[in-house]
C-alpha cells in the first residue's frame, strides 16, 4: 500500500453510481419473468410484464439521471458510473451526460442480470458484448466490472484476459489490493453494502436522513483511520433510488460534508485513477 493518495490525501473516496434501468429483466427481451427487484417488494410469480415496476425504472432515466449529474457538477466532483451496458444503449443522453462530466464508465454487465450460472465461453461473450458495447455508447473501453452480485469461479480470470484492470465484487477490505494470480494482475477495488442506498428499498424503515447520516459516520470513521495508514471509502447509489426528490437531498448533504471536513486529506476519484496507482 502506497503511503498516502495523490496530493498527500490519506482517504480516497469513490462514489459509484449504479445505471441498471432498461437493462433489467424483461419478458419483451426473452426473459423468463419479470424484473423482481421491486420497491413495492412484489414478486410476480406469472410470466408477465410489471409496467409499473418498468416505470419505476424508468424513472431512474428521466429524473434520476439529470439530479445526480446536476449535483456532483454542482460539488466539482467525479464518480465512477457502474453501468449495465444496455442501459446506455437505450439511453445515450445519460452516456453523453457522463463523458461530459468527466466521469468514468465501468461496466456492470451486458444486461442487468445475473452471470453465476454461465459456462465459461458464455461469461466470456457477456463480457466481450458489455465491453463492445459501453466503448460504443462512451468512446471509452471500460477497465473495471461490477458484477450483478453474483460471479463465476472463472470471472476474475476472464476479465483479466479481456483486458480488464479492476473488478469490484469484493467486500473484504477498506482499501485495493493486487490479485496476482493471473499472467496479468487483477486490482481489486472493494465495493461497500452497507452503505449501499439499496437499503432504502430493502429496508423502507431507514430513512434518507439515516441513510446519510450512515455514510457521514462511514466518512468520519476512516477519515480518522486515516492518520495511520491510506483508506478507501466506497458509496453506492442507484439512479432510480437517490434519485427520488425525497432522498437526493441525503446525497447533497453527505457530499457538502466530504467537502466540508475533507480539506486535502481526501481524493474524490475515480475507480479506474485508484486503480492505475496499484498496476503500476
Amino acid at each position: 500500500m502506497a503511503q498516502s493518495w495523490p496530493g498527500g490525501a490519506r482517504l480516497a473516496f469513490s462514489l459509484v453510481v449504479n445505471v441498471e434501468e432498461g437493462a433489467e429483466l424483461n419478458i419483451t427481451d426473452g426473459d423468463r419473468g419479470p424484473e423482481p427487484v421491486d420497491e413495492l417488494g412484489i414478486t410476480l410469480k406469472k410470466a408477465v410484464r410489471n409496467f409499473g415496476n418498468e416505470s419505476n425504472y424508468a424513472y431512474g432515466i428521466n429524473e434520476g439521471s439529470p439530479r445526480v449529474l446536476g449535483l456532483l457538477a454542482r460539488h466539482g466532483m467525479v464518480a465512477t458510473f457502474a453501468a449495465a451496458a444496455v442501459a446506455l444503449e437505450r439511453a445515450p443522453q445519460v452516456a453523453a451526460g457522463i463523458i461530459q462530466g468527466g466521469h468514468e464508465v465501468c461496466a456492470h454487465g451486458y444486461r442487468w442480470t445475473h452471470q453465476f450460472g454461465m459456462g465459461e465461453e458464455q461469461e466470456r461473450e457477456f463480457i466481450r458484448r458489455a465491453t463492445s458495447s459501453i466503448e460504443r455508447s462512451t468512446g471509452v473501453r471500460p477497465i473495471g466490472w461490477l458484477s450483478r452480485y453474483l460471479y463465476t469461479s472463472e470471472t476474475r480470470r476472464l476479465l483479466s484476459e479481456e483486458g480488464y484492470l479492476y473488478h469490484m465484487d469484493d467486500y473484504s477490505r477498506d482499501e485495493p489490493f493486487v490479485d496476482r494470480s493471473f499472467e496479468r494482475p487483477m486490482v481489486i477495488l472493494p465495493y461497500a453494502l452497507d452503505s449501499n442506498d439499496m437499503k432504502m428499498w430493502n429496508a423502507p424503515a431507514l430513512t434518507p436522513r439515516a441513510w446519510c447520516e450512515y455514510a457521514i459516520d462511514t466518512f468520519d470513521w476512516l477519515l480518522k483511520e486515516s492518520d495511520g495508514r491510506p483508506r478507501m471509502m466506497s458509496l453506492g447509489v442507484h439512479l432510480r433510488i437517490i434519485g427520488r426528490p425525497g432522498r437526493i437531498g441525503a446525497l447533497d448533504r453527505f457530499l457538502q460534508h466530504v467537502r466540508k471536513h475533507g480539506g486535502g486529506r481526501v481524493w474524490v476519484a475515480k475507480r479506474r485513477d485508484i486503480a492505475a496507482l496499484f498496476a503500476r
